[in-house]
């Protein structure tokens, strides 16, 4: 009788299991329908209502600012259709994109820029939107922006407009590059972990804070040697661009608190008073502004205006012909396989290969915004690109923000390595953390036994006293990563690996100060990269360029849909962070600093939790200036 109802039972729920599993394929098969039908007509039927004359592009720069956005299609969909929960990214290759075709665009009278709500960036992906403003404003068209604040990011952007605004409320701060860094030495040996760092190179000062309660001399030296350049091109980009005297904004920072009192504390007139903004406007003032620059439009009260996603999705792309192949290497280096937004060294090997076996594609750019990460996943992309080369198809390294130590690593097999002036590199070294906590482990009164074959049996287990012989094993692995490294960097330089030691040892340089080493070879833009490709290839100036990207399987489909990857990190991130604030919440300490702590705490808690018993990491752990 049992055995009946069971089975009643479980007959039911399969039917309804089947029934709702056949609705969510009816509903996504629908949806897919609709996107088809929405590209096929954009594509091949009447297409987007054609823009009346002196229409202004709107670009309103709402979201973080960011090499390749990571995550899937419907992702970047739900974030330009304005749902609040998901993060929206601007990707650079399309603000390059939309300001050189709207400047090609006769219809298109000018720009009105909007960078309140943008984030992210980095010196060198700033330059670039600058540089495309610039050429923007070269044909006679005027760009106007107006923000109701500006931080450093944003106004370097907002300084190559024709004219700036500020709400009269408003703030613009500049305040340099550099930060202080969090040391945990004292932290961690009063928790009982001991950290052994193993490493190669005086100016590989990465895992400093783990090891030491402040920075070494050389790791200041570099840091200084690194940030005054940065800063010395921000003030001479932005000065240049308001036509300013060199020295006004140095000056205009150490008198800062007499100039604030000059204008009565009121920090939007200061910016006005020292030329850094053209006037102050509300947004309605603004609105009227532009409308006298463009033409009307009634039905909607305001200026003809294009959005920059509508322009965006307005310019159809080249299907067919022979084309550049763009890679993008941006973020963290691991072994395996990474999501877009992330670098696999399997799955960007893959992507590499695939280029090369496609006959359609003539030459690859590798477009390049890494830390680094691991020394096995560079090597794996480094031998892709030789491979390619070998096979006859030119490769072009496009520096971005950071290509340093294993984005250096991965950048060493191509024709050419072009880098912004701006853009951090180098940091050729190696280092290696092993952290152990039998110290941790006396105090809980924890003990641990066994009778291992051999010494090495269990030689990474972290729980006991780190091993001498094991330790000698780490160093000569480290130092023999390190030699592959500057050997391999002074076969792609054509030098020898003393010279490259002596620019190496781990110190990182902006592209101008690794141009002037004979680390990279030119200093310029993405653009840059795609016509020195064009040109090894023979295709002309205008090629058709196709970025190579990683295909979702059905898994990551299904994952991405209901934001499962995104999810599962803000969870791992919120409980590091729980923990950590649970600790120093009752120290008085103020949030952002424990959720600054629980970041580096939990990246210590990922390298331990590697499945094997160490890794040698091609990594500067330097953040983008902002």
């Amino acid at each position: 009788m049992s055995r009946s109802v069971f089975s009643y039972v479980r007959g039911g729920l399969g039917r309804v299991w089947r029934f709702i599993d056949a609705s969510r394929r009816t509903v996504m098969n629908l949806i897919f329908l609709v996107i088809v039908i929405a590209l096929l007509y954009a594509l091949f039927g009447g297409g987007a209502k054609p823009l009346g004359e002196k229409t202004m592009l709107v670009l309103n720069l709402n979201g973080q600012l960011v090499e390749q956005a990571p995550g899937g299609a419907k992702l970047a969909a739900l974030a330009n259709l304005g749902d609040d929960n998901v993060r929206r990214y601007i990707q650079l290759r399309d603000v390059l994109r939309v300001l050189d075709n709207a400047a090609r665009d006769p219809n298109i009278g000018g720009a009105l820029l909007l960078v309140d709500e943008m984030e992210g960036g980095g010196p060198a992906m700033q330059r670039e939107i600058a540089a495309a403003i610039d050429r923007f404003r070269a044909g006679g068209k005027k760009v106007v922006a107006w923000g109701s604040n500006y931080n450093q990011s944003q106004y370097q952007i907002a300084a190559h407009a024709s004219e700036v605004y500020l709400h009269p409320m408003g703030t613009l701060i500049l305040d340099g590059y550099g930060k202080y860094r969090t040391y945990y030495r004292d932290a961690l040996d009063k928790l009982g972990v001991t950290v052994n760092l193993l490493k190669v190179g005086n100016f590989k000062s990465a895992a400093e804070p783990l090891v030491a309660n402040g920075p070494s001399p050389a790791a200041m030296e570099a840091e200084a040697y690194l940030n005054n350049d940065l800063w010395n091109r921000y003030l001479q980009d932005v000065e240049t661009a308001r036509k300013l005297p060199a020295g006004t904004i140095a000056r205009g920072i150490e008198n800062l608190p007499a100039l604030l009192e000059q204008s009565g504390g009121n920090l939007a007139k200061m910016a006005q008073s020292v030329k850094l903004v053209d006037g102050l406007k509300t947004r309605d003032e603004i609105r009227a502004l532009v409308l006298g620059y463009g033409a009307p439009d009634p039905q909607n009260k305001s200026f003809r205006q294009v959005g920059f996603d509508e322009y965006l999705a307005r310019l159809a792309p080249q299907l067919s012909g022979d084309a550049i192949g763009v890679v993008m290497a941006v973020g963290e280096i691991g072994d395996g396989i990474a999501a877009p937004g992330s670098i696999g060294g399997l799955s960007t090997s893959n992507l590499i290969r695939m280029a090369r076996e496609d006959d359609s594609i003539k030459a690859i750019v590798l477009r390049v915004d890494s830390p680094g990460g691991s020394a096995f996943g560079s090597e794996l992309i480094r031998r892709e690109l030789e491979l390619t080369r070998a096979a006859g198809k030119p490769v072009v390294v496009s520096m971005g923000n950071l290509a340093a130590s294993g984005g250096y690593w991965i950048s060493m097999s191509s024709d050419e390595v072009i880098a912004d002036a701006s853009t951090i590199t180098g940091s050729i070294g190696v280092f290696a953390l092993f952290p152990t906590v039998d110290k941790v482990m006396d105090k809980l009164g924890i003990h641990s036994g066994g009778q291992p074959t051999t010494w090495l049996g269990d030689a990474g287990n972290p729980t006991r006293p780190m091993d001498p012989r094991f330790g000698q094993l780490l160093q000569s692995s480290i130092n023999h990563v390190y030699a592959e490294f500057t050997t391999k960097a002074a076969q792609a330089r054509k030098s020898t690996p003393e010279k490259i030691d002596a620019v190496a040892q781990g110190r990182v340089w902006t592209g101008a100060q690794a141009q002037e080493r004979g680390l990279v070879d030119t200093l310029g833009s993405f653009n840059d990269a795609v016509r020195s490709a064009a040109r090894r290839a023979k295709l002309g100036a205008d090629p058709r360029i196709v970025y190579i990207e990683r295909e979702t399987t059905r898994f990551d489909k299904l994952l991405d849909f209901f934001g499962a990857p995104q999810a599962v990190s803000e969870l791992i991130d919120a409980a590091v962070a729980r923990q950590v604030g649970t600790v120093l919440a009752p120290a008085g300490i103020p949030a952002g600093v424990a959720g600054h702590v629980a970041k580096e705490l939990n990246w210590l808690n990922e390298m331990t939790a590697q499945k094997k018993p160490f890794m040698a990491l091609t990594h500067c752990m330097c953040g983008v200036p902002e």
